[in-house]
This record gives C-alpha cells, sequence and structure tokens, in this order.
C-alpha cells in the first residue's frame, strides 16, 4: 500500500468489519428461535449452489467470543452485525424470545467489554416466516409488524448502541426475493416487486422515525447496493438503458427517502407503484438519516435490449469484455467506487457516507496455517485508496467496513464465495486469519497512530 498522506488522516474515521446473522450465526431453531425465510429457502432442494444451507454457517451463535476476540487481536474498532429478528420474535410479532433477546445481550456486552463499537443492522434479510405466510413485504401490514419489532430491539439495547442502520440492501431483497425469485421468498413477478419495493421504502422511513423516537441520541443511517453503471457504447439507446438501470439500482431506494419521490422520469414501469401508494405516503417515505451506507463492489455496463421486459437494457458481463473478476464473477474496478462516491455526493449533497460493505472473494487456500490472499489484499488496498482519493476531493466519505469478517454462508452461492478476512473450515470451525486481515489490522494502526502523533503535535 502507498504511504498515506496528512490530509488522509481522520481521528473520527470509522474502521470496521461487516457481518449478518443468517450468513453466520448458524443455530437456526436453537433456544427459541423461530424460522425465517432463508431458513425455509435455503432448505429447499434446487435453491442454492449444491444445496447448502446455514443451518450451522458459521456457528457464530455459539462462537462469537472467539470472532470477537479475532477482532480485538486485529484492531478493529468497529463491527457492524446485524439482530435476527426471527430470534427476537419467532413469529415476528407477539411473544418475545427472552433467550434471543439475552443472546444480543452477551454479543453487545462483549463488543465493549473488547473495545469494539457496535453498529447494529436491525434487517438483513431474514425475515420471520410467520410474516411471509402473510405476504411478507407485499403486504402493507408489514409496517406495522416491522414497528413493533423495532420498538422491541432499541428499547432493549439503546443503552449500549449508538449506531443503527434499518435495512440492509433493499434493492438486493426485494429484486432477488420478489421479481427474480433467486433469494427468499422466491417470489416473481412485477407486481410481487413493486408491493415490496414501495413497503420497504415505507419501512425504512418509519424505522428511522421509531428509533429516533425511543433514543434520541442514536446515530441513524441504512444502506443501499449501488454499482457504478455506465453505457456501453455512446449510442443514445445505451445510454438511455443506462439510465434505466441507473434509476433501479441507485435512485430507486434513496430518491424517495430524499423526498424526492420515485425516479419514474428515468424508469417509466415505476409509475405502476401508483397502485400502492395511499393518503400521506409521499411524506411518509422521507427520513432525515443522519448517514447513508454505500456497498459497491464492482461497475456494471449496459446496452439496449429490446427482449428485456420494463427495462430494455441488458448487462454486458465482465467475461464478454475481457476485465479482470473476482469469484463472484464481478468486475475488479476500484474506480467505481471513487466514481459511485463521487456521484451520491454531487447528486444528493448528504452530510455522511459511510462505505458499510466492500470486498472481494477469490480462491483461498490454507497452506502450511497460512492463507496468502494477494488479491484480496490487493483489491482492498485499490479501493481504500479511491475511497480515500474521494473524501480528499471534498466528499464527506467518514468511515469504511470491509465485507466480511469471516467466510460465511453467501446466501443463494452457498459457501463457494469467500469474502472473509478470516477463513473458516465448515468441518471443523477452525479460524485462520488470512494475510489481507493482519494487512487491514496494520492500516488501521498505521492510521491510529499516526492521528495520535498529530493529536500530539509531533
Amino acid at each position: 500500500m502507498t504511504e498515506l498522506t496528512a490530509e488522509e488522516h481522520d481521528p473520527d474515521f470509522k474502521w470496521g468489519v461487516s457481518t449478518a446473522a443468517y450468513q453466520t450465526e448458524g443455530a437456526i431453531l436453537t433456544d427459541g428461535k423461530g424460522v425465517s425465510i432463508w431458513d425455509e429457502f435455503a432448505n429447499r432442494p434446487g435453491k442454492t449452489y449444491n444445496n447448502q444451507n446455514a443451518n450451522q454457517a458459521c456457528d457464530f451463535y455459539h462462537r462469537y467470543q472467539g470472532d470477537l476476540s479475532i477482532i480485538q487481536q486485529l484492531g478493529i474498532p468497529n463491527f457492524r452485525f446485524s439482530i435476527a429478528w426471527s430470534r427476537v420474535l419467532p413469529n415476528g410479532v407477539g411473544k418475545v424470545n427472552q433467550a434471543g433477546l439475552d443472546f444480543y445481550d452477551r454479543l453487545i456486552d462483549s463488543c465493549l467489554e473488547k473495545g469494539i463499537t457496535p453498529w447494529v443492522t436491525l434487517y438483513h434479510w431474514d425475515l420471520p416466516a410467520a410474516l411471509d405466510k402473510q405476504g411478507g413485504w407485499t403486504n402493507r401490514d408489514i409496517i406495522g409488524w416491522f414497528t413493533e419489532y423495532i420498538e422491541r430491539v432499541v428499547s432493549r439495547y439503546q443503552d449500549r448502541v449508538t449506531y443503527w442502520m434499518i435495512l440492509n440492501e433493499p434493492m438486493v431483497f426485494t429484486g432477488a426475493g420478489y421479481f427474480f425469485g433467486i433469494h427468499a421468498p422466491g417470489k416473481r413477478g412485477m407486481k410481487f416487486f413493486l408491493s415490496a419495493v414501495h413497503h420497504a421504502t415505507l419501512c425504512q422511513a418509519e424505522g428511522g422515525r421509531v428509533v429516533r423516537s425511543l433514543q434520541s441520541t442514536a446515530q441513524i443511517g441504512t444502506t443501499f447496493s449501488c454499482s457504478l453503471v455506465e453505457p456501453h457504447t455512446s449510442r443514445l439507446r445505451d445510454v438511455r438503458a443506462a439510465q434505466r438501470v441507473d434509476a433501479l439500482l441507485n435512485r430507486l431506494f434513496i430518491e424517495p427517502t430524499l423526498g424526492k419521490g420515485y425516479p419514474i422520469d428515468q424508469l417509466p414501469v415505476l409509475s405502476r407503484l401508483e397502485k400502492f401508494m395511499k393518503s400521506g405516503d409521499e411524506k411518509s417515505l422521507k427520513f432525515d438519516f443522519d448517514f447513508i451506507g454505500l456497498q459497491c463492489y464492482t461497475r456494471e455496463v449496459i446496452r439496449y435490449s429490446w427482449s428485456m421486459p420494463y427495462i430494455f437494457a441488458r448487462q454486458v458481463s465482465p467475461q464478454q469484455r475481457g476485465v479482470p473478476t473476482t469469484l463472484m464473477g464481478w468486475e475488479i474496478n476500484s474506480d467505481s467506487i471513487y466514481r459511485i462516491l463521487k456521484l451520491f455526493h454531487q447528486r444528493y449533497s448528504i452530510d455522511t457516507l459511510i462505505v458499510t460493505e466492500n470486498g472481494a472473494a477469490f480462491t483461498d487456500v490454507v497452506q502450511d496455517g497460512r492463507v496468502a490472499d494477494e488479491e484480496r489484499q490487493q483489491y482492498l488496498n485499490s479501493h481504500i485508496q479511491a475511497c480515500m482519493r474521494a473524501k480528499q476531493q471534498g466528499v464527506p466519505l467518514k468511515g469504511y467496513f470491509v465485507w466480511t469478517l469471516t467466510d460465511n454462508f453467501e446466501w443463494a452461492e452457498g459457501y463457494r464465495p469467500t469474502f472473509g478476512l478470516v477463513h473458516v473450515n465448515f468441518q471443523t470451525q477452525k479460524r485462520t486469519i488470512k494475510q489481507s486481515g493482519y494487512w487491514y489490522a496494520n492500516l488501521i494502526e498505521r492510521y491510529t497512530t499516526e492521528d495520535q502523533r498529530q493529536d500530539a503535535g509531533t
């Protein structure tokens, strides 16, 4: 990594690592936990890579102390994790599971004891299955269900948690889960998708209001998946196709949150959302978040396609373009995160941006007790440098979180892609810190040391 300049140092910058409950905890029916849509989906034949599931995953539910010790050893000061809705409220509403609340008490307390600041995501895709049977995100009643869940959680942990994120990547869980059907709950079609989009956007804002009402000192955010979207050629039809994809991937959820409404101008099919709108909804979609989390991994190159309904656009794959990719088949392009940060700053003038996820999957090999994951280290290096370049140019970037701490269950991709700074042998649950993990620890230490040196005026 190149040397850091004095301008890059910020003592308030939040370095961290991110995880999610379903991908790591395992123990899917332990101590009174209810069934989630992902518990059901991943245990259906043909829904995941090699029919893998997260019934055990990283067994974080039982091994969290050891994983927190690794975070402490690496000197990572901030840990983002999610709370499993069905572990707290097995049926989504109603009777509380005390053992579930107690688990997150222990987890949060252990973070604080080890000098780690907890950042809690309230919804990271694992909707209670009991609510899905009533329509899940397609049912407007979810606003009340979600409110009850947040009230239970925030009132319990507000004395120890400052940083809250309402939703994780709503574009992904609505698109993959309610349009394409490749993620839980496996619904397909525009009707499901649009109703889920509107209700998720309402819940995003209402969730923020609930947290604010319960904890005036809370720092409240939400997180969006985003990708740099560029046209394949300068032809007008490719340019307009890219604009439609940009509206879908990068504008759909943030613009109503900012009071701008849905981006119907660029993506006319969104006019069908009016069917699900009620009086007062436009105002209710808006909430003034303290920070916006952006999760950018790659770039999308788009061309016009008459055969793709609604959006009339198609990706020109990295393989077709002959560019380097990760194990997920995503283009490696660090300029994408730089330009996304600049784009969101210029479009929306958001006061605080945080990269709440960024990372890469590559093939990892444990050899002589070590994992020399040079490709991941290079990916992180180039992307962090790109983030710092945006920060130097005035983007209000206040934090960067690596995805992810440990190799885990990557949704429909199963255990094939490994994103972790820590290798997990899923047969033995043995953890091995990768070269990238030590590299990231060294990076944070260098920042911290420089900040302390500058504060002392030396």
